[in-house]
């Protein structure tokens, strides 16, 4: 007699989600070789004390600084490596774990496990995202490395965020979206900075979004530009540097990647 096991769509999204999480060590491999200055600092404030990862540029010059939103899986390794990069192209990386203080014990995202971090990150509070970002892109921007230009840039769920921040924050540069949902059509008017989004030929759920997204923009009178990436899925900043990215991830990656650094080149 066959026993049909019936998944819940939450529950494999959390599968998924692990999954993702867990194929990682190239990343913590890639970030261990890094020439780059690299630190864990706590910014407090009010009654939040938020652990934030942050790493320097090799450059004699005084740099933009690069607010990175993480994906919905926490400060993972990719996050940490994906800013090592950004520092990597000459910017002031500083990513702020936005778990500090929420896993057991008060702990970060490498205090969860991997379902809980992903559970934990899409139950956070928006003013309290919103505080904690605020903070560590006044801490970022106070370092005297900093030219004083900020550029905010999220992934996956920090691209939502990452366009949230940018109808909060009136002294941002330029934000960077990619694959994230847009903020509310009313909330878009508040926002000073251009936009750019990178969105995956393939990701039905997000890329859908865009062509309303872009009328809403428009119609509020600000910058939005995209790119869609054919066959590139959700994810393919990250997807595309693993030891097994598609063709398509890996294209769109590379191709994101050119467009991000001209485009933070042309505002710094």
């Amino acid at each position: 007699m066959k026993r049909v096991i019936t998944l819940s769509l939450a529950t494999i999204l959390v599968l998924l989600c692990a999954h993702a999480v867990a194929a990682q060590d190239w990343a913590r491999q890639r970030l261990e070789k890094s020439p780059r200055h690299r630190e864990w600092v706590t910014v407090k404030h009010d009654n939040r004390s938020v652990e934030t990862f942050v790493v320097y540029p090799e450059t004699k010059d005084k740099r933009p600084v690069v607010l990175v939103i993480h994906e919905i899986f926490g400060l993972t390794d990719w996050a940490q490596e994906v800013s090592d990069e950004i520092a990597e192209a000459g910017y002031i990386a500083v990513t702020p774990d936005l778990l500090s203080g929420m896993a057991p014990n008060g702990g970060r995202t490498s205090d969860f496990t991997e379902a809980k971090a992903t559970e934990a990150v899409s139950h956070l509070n928006p003013d309290q995202i919103t505080a904690d970002l605020n903070a560590v892109a006044d801490y970022g921007l106070k370092l005297p490395a900093s030219n004083g230009k900020l550029f905010v840039a999220g992934f996956c769920w920090g691209g939502a965020q990452s366009f949230r921040f940018a109808t909060t924050r009136a002294d941002l540069a330029a934000a960077f979206v990619f694959y994230g949902t847009p903020p509310p059509k009313d909330a878009m008017a508040n926002i000073k900075a251009p936009v750019y989004g990178y969105y995956g030929g393939d990701d039905a759920r997000v890329t859908a979004t865009v062509q309303d997204t872009i009328a809403q923009m428009t119609d509020a009178g600000k910058t939005y530009e995209t790119e869609i990436y054919g066959r590139a899925g959700h994810g393919f900043m990250r997807a595309g540097e693993a030891p097994d990215a598609s063709e398509p991830n890996t294209r769109a990656r590379t191709k994101a990647w050119a467009s991000w650094k001209a485009i933070l080149q042309k505002y710094q």
